[in-house]
């Protein structure tokens, strides 16, 4: 057994989206993606006012990809093309199965709106392999309530959402996600199959891998090996996840990520065309 060495890392980048404080360390300068992890954004943590707008993630489509939605703190209301609806609370994860195409929308619920408050939450893209991009359109809400929390060392627990016998989601691709919590002073060696890529994120305080020391809101690209082993003198919660690399081209065009640029090229017809169906 071997556990991982930190390769490199990727502090988040400052990108606001309107008055939505957001932070993504994926992609970022010197790193395309995490194989299949595509893209991480990380917004809030930040207090809503009363009498907000909420967030600005109106009707906009959806290929060949899966989206993945923490919901840290606030709350989010989603809808799609496919009949998806829900309103998520905090703790919560949404799971999306963009597949062959749809459109959804993840906005604020009337409530949070109109009486504020705080709000944090990480958005994911993993990727599809070809065979599997035209998958039929999916969606999964997944309540706090139902994701399963395990202690997985010395002041550590862990919230698996997929990829573990009892997790509330199944993954097209087996991708295991999870939130790692460390309360101070906490260590674990975290299982990460050999040959799987690893996800790794902190999301709030600094940890230590292998003697590396990683800050706050900071990404970790992590050689091979069988397990994590990680502390934190302060307390942390991490975004934690493996899944097998796809070894595939990516062309990507803003919300639709396939291997061809011909594909892409199809993706844009079919959504111009309504093919995606609407909200």
């Amino acid at each position: 057994m071997s556990g991982r060495a930190v390769l490199s890392l990727h502090r988040a980048v400052r990108d606001d989206i309107e008055d939505l404080v957001t932070r993504r360390p994926l992609p970022g300068p010197g790193l395309a993606q995490v194989d299949p992890f595509l893209f991480l954004n990380h917004h809030g943590p930040q207090t809503y006012p009363s009498g907000n707008r909420g967030l600005p993630f109106g009707p906009h489509p959806h290929r060949g990809f899966e989206t993945v939605t923490f919901i840290l703190s606030g709350s989010l209301a989603h809808h799609d093309s496919g009949s998806g609806a829900s309103v998520v609370e905090a703790g919560g994860v949404q799971w999306m199965t963009a597949g062959s195409g749809l459109v959804h929308a993840e906005l604020s619920p009337e409530a949070f709106r109109r009486s504020g408050g705080p709000l944090e939450i990480l958005q994911l893209w993993v990727n599809l392999p070809a065979r599997l991009k035209m998958s039929d359109p999916a969606y999964v809400p997944v309540p706090a309530s139902d994701i399963p929390t395990a202690n997985v060392g010395d002041g550590v627990s862990m919230e698996t959402v997929s990829g573990t016998e009892g997790a509330p989601v199944r993954s097209l691709t087996d991708v295991m996600l999870a939130i790692v919590s460390i309360e101070p002073g906490g260590h674990a060696a975290l299982p990460a199959p050999r040959g799987r890529s690893v996800l790794f994120y902190t999301i709030e305080g600094g940890v230590e891998i292998a003697g590396a020391s990683l800050p706050e809101q900071t990404l970790a690209v992590l050689g091979d090996g069988d397990r994590v082993e990680v502390a934190s003198e302060g307390g942390a919660r991490i975004l934690f996840g493996h899944a097998d690399p796809i070894g595939e081209p990516v062309a990507a065009r803003g919300p639709f990520v396939m291997n061809t640029d011909a594909e892409i090229a199809e993706a844009i017809r079919d959504y111009q065309a309504g093919r995606f169906g609407g909200l």
